[in-house]
């Protein structure tokens, strides 16, 4: 009986291990990761409502898809903006996709702000944007 309960133990831990395995392979399974933005258009005529800039990149595969837009003020008149994509594990496509995302700028001040769109490999494309 003693050798029956450790195979019984054993063959439940195999379980628990395998749970655990497919667990952490699903958190793996999506990698979230900052995209390169190729062109940027800024509508002109802003107050202080929220402004919103219009960019647009192309994604590598098909196993990418736009998540979100993340502002950081450096200081008052100059933000970084970085763009993020999720990033499914497994076969995908190998065709470019394009995409094309309004971002919302948040408050700004009135002025001349700089944004800086910043790539993954820490470049970035800069524009100008006045609030009246």
């Amino acid at each position: 009986m003693n050798s029956f309960k450790k195979a019984l133990f054993s063959v439940g831990m195999i379980g628990v291990f395998a749970v655990a395995s497919n667990a952490s392979s699903a958190e793996r399974g999506t990698n979230r990761s900052v995209v390169n933005v190729h062109s940027v258009t800024i509508p002109s005529g802003f107050d202080n409502r929220e402004p919103i800039a219009v960019i647009s990149g192309l994604f590598p595969n098909s196993c990418y898809n736009w998540d979100s837009t993340e502002v950081k003020n450096v200081d008052k008149m100059t933000h970084e903006i970085r763009s993020f994509a999720n990033i499914r594990q497994g076969m995908c496509l190998m065709v470019i996709i394009p995409f094309s995302e309004e971002v919302s700028l948040g408050q700004l001040d009135a002025g001349e702000h700089t944004l800086r769109f910043v790539n993954g490999d820490g470049t970035y494309l800069e524009k100008k944007l006045t609030v009246q």
